[in-house]
């Protein structure tokens, strides 16, 4: 049943290609009723050769001029048919798979940051790229051989039956062994199967993390452990995977069988029936044909079904991540958000992850237009997280978020994630150039404004001295730049963004103090006017800020200015103090120093 379900609903997805496989359907009909017809008239043509000596010549050469004219009538019909399918199909089949491979792609881009935490990149790859390739194979194949067959199977076998009931029976018994040695095939290997499209997809995943850390493996010498990591993934793939090759081997062996004895069978039967006068020759030459031609398209069949099982599992996992529904799914007709002033507020928020603690509760505090908001606290404590909740990258468990007294939750997502800036603890670039990485902040950027940009956050100067300048490519997360200039780059695709609300995670963690300086006044002028919120644990860097949140265990347990935070003794007060004070003894070195030769 859920071979049946896959089936079709991949078949479904070609909904709006339907006027083309509308065409294809009516063409492979065309095509397996001139199958059909073929062995009927070469029979009809073998009948008049064996009553040729007992018709006058003006009776003869009229009927065999009739029917030969007939057999190349159908044959150069079904030539069209043929050649119009050929064509059809695969444009059909090239441009399905094109607006598929788009939806998913849009889809999985657009699931939250929960459903990302647990499916591997590479798996996920390889599922999208193994599943949209199992789509292209199952329409080609189906729109190409497989509707003809089951034209023949469906319609046309049981009109056999009138043309000799009983030799059209070994036909059915012959689809019915078909049939059935297939769907027992499928419901011994199944498990098998999907056993080793997971571990198929293990061997993905395995793969990938090793090339994206393959300075970390070479650097801890782990080359040897990693390639027997691999192997034995790989055993354990042939593992599942042989078995399932036996028993479809064993199923060719068995169909092929059985079409002997079909074949056979028609030949005893036709004759036995021949002798008794209920067959005529040329509906034994009709039998034969149509047998030679039903096991020709069944073995087709089998092996079709054989490769749509093998893609089952992945085309399973497909249509999965297409149904993984968004956990911060936007309202049916939501507006655009209206940003007159850029105001900010959290109402009695709360928040856990599903199956999780809790990681917010009652967290309360408004963020005047233009101000700038730093949360500080020990990690873990909610701070990354709130501000997760501001852009929608989850939603509350529990009260609500406003920006200019609009709840984040009703209106679209473009729209508010247009309003807010980020610049991220962790560079996050593209293996772009560095023009394609700072487009992302506005596409539309000129060179004046992209240099413009650069300069202020103190990145022109190394980008023009990299190779290609602005169109050097940068490596998979920016490997071929330090930590401070891919710092630097967000920190410019922030500028060009120019966004109305602004959130900075450790924006100049990787800076050293000399850079941080310059690029201090950079964000300074980013800030001016803008709502800002500054996540941070070097404190020194939020000493300016508007309002300090102190994040203690998901509560906001302080707040204020830096230096009435200082005066009251509290927890912001202990965080300052322990980055301000030395280390307990000061002549003690954290690492063993070797001594010189």
């Amino acid at each position: 049943m859920r071979f049946l379900t896959t089936y079709g609903r991949a078949i479904s997805l070609l909904g709006r290609e339907w006027r083309t496989g509308a065409l294809l359907a009516s063409a492979n009909l065309a095509i397996a009723g001139i199958a059909f017809l073929d062995p009927v008239l070469f029979g009809w043509v073998v009948d008049l050769l064996t009553r040729s000596t007992q018709l006058p010549t003006d009776q003869l050469w009229p009927q065999a001029v009739r029917l030969l004219g007939t057999w190349a009538a159908v044959g150069l019909t079904g030539i069209v048919a043929s050649m119009l399918v050929a064509l059809l199909a695969d444009r059909m089949a090239h441009r399905a798979r094109k607006h598929e491979m788009a939806r998913f792609f849009g889809h999985a881009l657009a699931l939250p940051p929960a459903f990302h935490g647990q499916m591997h990149s590479g798996a996920l790859m390889r599922i999208f790229f193994s599943g949209a390739d199992s789509l292209f194979g199952l329409w080609l194949g189906f729109f190409r051989d497989q509707c003809t067959t089951f034209v023949s199977v469906l319609v046309l076998l049981p009109l056999t039956l009138i043309l000799n009931w009983r030799l059209a029976l070994a036909l059915i018994v012959l689809v019915v062994v078909f049939a059935v040695l297939t769907a027992l095939v499928i419901a011994r290997t199944e498990s098998k199967q999907r056993g080793a499209e997971t571990y198929h997809n293990k061997l993905a995943a395995l793969a990938q993390d090793a090339l994206a850390n393959v300075t970390v493996i070479q650097a801890f010498t782990r080359l040897g452990l990693e390639r027997r990591r691999f192997a034995e993934v790989q055993q354990q793939v042939i593992d599942h995977q042989f078995p399932v090759l036996g028993w479809w081997a064993l199923v060719s062996i068995l169909t092929r069988s059985a079409s002997t004895l079909a074949m056979l069978t028609i030949v005893v039967l036709g004759t036995v029936l021949h002798l008794q006068g209920k067959a005529e020759v040329g509906d034994i030459v009709t039998f034969m044909g149509l047998a030679t031609l039903l096991v020709g398209k069944l073995e087709s069949l089998v092996s079709f079904v054989a490769r749509l099982f093998a893609a089952i599992p992945t085309l399973d996992a497909y249509f999965t991540i297409l149904d993984a529904p968004s956990s911060v799914p936007e309202a049916p007709n939501a507006p655009a958000l209206a940003v007159t002033e850029g105001a900010v507020a959290f109402e009695q928020v709360d928040f856990a992850y599903p199956n999780g603690p809790a990681i917010l509760r009652d967290v309360s505090f408004t963020a005047a237009p233009g101000s700038v908001v730093a949360l500080v606290g020990q990690t873990g404590a909610g701070k990354t997280t709130a501000m997760s909740l501001l852009q929608r990258l989850w939603d509350p468990t529990h009260g609500r978020i406003t920006i200019d007294g609009q709840d984040v939750s009703a209106v679209t997502l473009e729209s508010l994630r247009e309003t807010i800036g980020v610049v991220f603890q962790d560079s996050l670039l593209f293996n772009r150039s560095i023009r394609e990485n700072l487009l992302v902040g506005k596409p539309d950027a000129t060179q004046a404004e992209i240099e413009q940009a650069c300069r202020l956050a103190e990145a022109h100067e190394f980008i023009l001295r990299q190779p290609q300048g602005y169109d050097t490519l940068i490596g998979e997360r920016g490997t071929t730049l330090s930590g401070g200039q891919k710092q630097r780059l967000a920190i410019a695709r922030a500028l060009l963004k120019n966004p109305r609300i602004l959130i900075l995670d450790e924006a100049t963690s990787a800076l050293d103090a000399a850079t941080e300086a310059k690029v201090g006044r950079a964000l300074k002028a980013l800030m001016a006017g803008r709502t800002t919120f500054v996540i941070a644990h070097r404190l020194s860097t939020v000493r300016d800020a508007d309002e300090i949140l102190v994040f203690d265990q998901g509560r906001i347990a302080e707040r204020g200015r830096f230096d009435a935070l200082v005066g009251q003794g509290g927890a912001f007060a202990t965080l300052v103090a322990s980055q301000l004070t030395p280390a307990p003894d000061s002549n003690v070195v954290p690492f063993p120093v070797p001594r010189a030769a």
